[in-house]
């Protein structure tokens, strides 16, 4: 068993990126800036966008946030969204989901320019990623196509199951692995709360990747032996064996899991460092277009 270390490869990530800002800087050019947009005070979202300046820094890129309290009205965001999707000096730029419930969120994504949308959530970017045109890819489903593409992960005739329909990970997932492309070319079999047999259906995967947000879902017994387990889940359960009271928990019970996998991604230290280094690709891709 290999561990997929998307702490490691974000490392590896970033500082690719970090020697092509220099490169840009010393070429006289703008370095690459990235706007987050924040309403209210959501514990995760704080947290979220905090790890993005943080590592819009480590980079080299600029960073600014645009806070706004719960009360904001959605026509003062929407005018914000118009601001940003003007302003030359702005490449990309993400607001910070969830928003509060008298804001509509698609509202607010079909507001943004698809070509500032690094965050790869409008339907044009959505649209142009399941043609396999370029497009800005929605960060966690990036984040796993360049692991697989980094740990050299043969995918072309494999039996892929998805588990999770979600619009920003199981959809996505299941188009980019199907795509006529490298990695892709699998055979995809998307579950969900509906699916029946859905043991015997992971039996079968050679590559299972569980995106449902439902902690320690995924057990030995629905996995083959020398399946590639992706696990993308992250849910905040108590323990008393942290300081922080909580542990970061998978979809999959890792202990049992691990020993049957060719390759496994822990949590943490998987698919989110991987997911936080996709928003940096695609504001890196972002400004060179403009270029």
């Amino acid at each position: 068993m290999q561990l997929l270390d998307g702490k490691a490869t974000a490392r590896s990530i970033k500082d690719e990126i970090a020697e092509e800002v220099e490169m840009m800087k010393n070429g006289g050019l703008r370095v690459p800036h990235l706007v987050a947009v924040l309403v209210g005070h959501d514990g995760g979202s704080e947290s979220y966008v905090a790890y993005k300046i943080k590592d819009c820094e480590e980079v080299g890129f600029k960073s600014s946030l645009i806070r706004y309290e719960d009360d904001v009205e959605e026509e003062e965001l929407l005018k914000c969204v118009n601001d940003l999707n003007n302003d030359p000096e702005v490449d990309g730029f993400i607001v910070q989901l969830p928003l509060p419930k008298h804001i509509s969120e698609e509202k607010v994504t079909l507001a943004i320019d698809p070509a500032k949308d690094v965050d790869g959530f409008h339907p044009q970017n959505v649209g142009k990623m399941a043609m396999g045109l370029p497009a800005f890819v929605s960060a966690t489903p990036q984040g796993i196509m360049e692991l697989i593409k980094r740990y050299n992960i043969e995918t072309s005739g494999k039996n892929v199951v998805v588990l999770g329909r979600s619009n920003i990970v199981g959809r996505p997932m299941s188009i980019l692995l199907s795509l006529k492309s490298n990695p892709g070319n699998a055979t995809v079999t998307v579950c969900h709360s509906r699916t029946k047999n859905l043991k015997e259906i992971c039996q079968k995967a050679d590559i299972l990747i569980a995106a449902l947000g439902s902690p320690n879902f995924v057990t030995a017994e629905m996995v083959k032996d020398g399946a590639v387990v992706i696990d993308v889940g992250t849910t905040r359960l108590p323990s008393d064996k942290t300081k922080s009271g909580f542990k970061l928990t998978g979809d999959v019970v890792f202990d049992e899991v691990s020993p049957k996998c060719s390759f496994i991604t822990p949590v943490p230290g998987g698919v989110g460092p991987m997911t936080r280094a996709s928003l940096l690709i695609n504001t890196l891709k972002a400004a060179k277009n403009q270029m």
